[in-house]
């Protein structure tokens, strides 16, 4: 492991703390460590650098809104592969809160999540997207009900 120093202002540097005290890290380095990632990931996915990712999308939507919930559904079978699960919510009466987690190319995660929210009756669609490094097929165990699979691993 590396260390490195840095020197902050008396004001910046309190500031940090209560920033770190309110988001309960146990020190400094565990804050600034998630800091960089984060950044790092940001200027990733802005360069495209991004090949693969494991992401998840929320929204809410009107499930009165006229065959909405059917051609959501038919997006999340059209794209079979990239969608990995769905969780459904009853927010009231009329909303639902859908969360659905994705994994594949980059591209094709956005123009999924794309699709989803650009749905009539859709609202507040959020993508959360993470690149990941895919890893080499292997396989565990023997026999042929033991298939070859990828494992995806975050970028870091």
């Amino acid at each position: 492991m590396e260390r490195f120093t840095i020197s902050l202002d008396d004001k910046l540097a309190h500031e940090f703390d209560h920033w770190i005290a309110d988001r309960g890290y146990a020190n400094r380095s565990e804050a600034v460590r998630d800091l960089l990632r984060a950044e790092m990931e940001r200027t990733r996915q802005n360069k495209d650098e991004s090949v693969h990712c494991v992401a998840c999308l929320s929204y809410i939507f009107n499930h009165h809104q006229r065959e909405l919930t059917e051609r959501i559904t038919e997006l999340q079978h059209d794209h079979h592969d990239l969608a990995v699960s769905t969780m459904h919510a009853h927010l009231d009466h009329d909303h639902c809160l859908e969360t659905v987690i994705l994994r594949g190319p980059t591209l094709a995660v956005r123009r999924f999540a794309d699709a989803v929210c650009a749905e009539r009756g859709v609202h507040h669609g959020k993508l959360n997207l993470i690149s990941v490094e895919l890893h080499h097929s292997h396989k565990h165990g023997r026999g042929a009900h033991h298939a070859a699979h990828v494992h995806p691993k975050p970028a870091s």
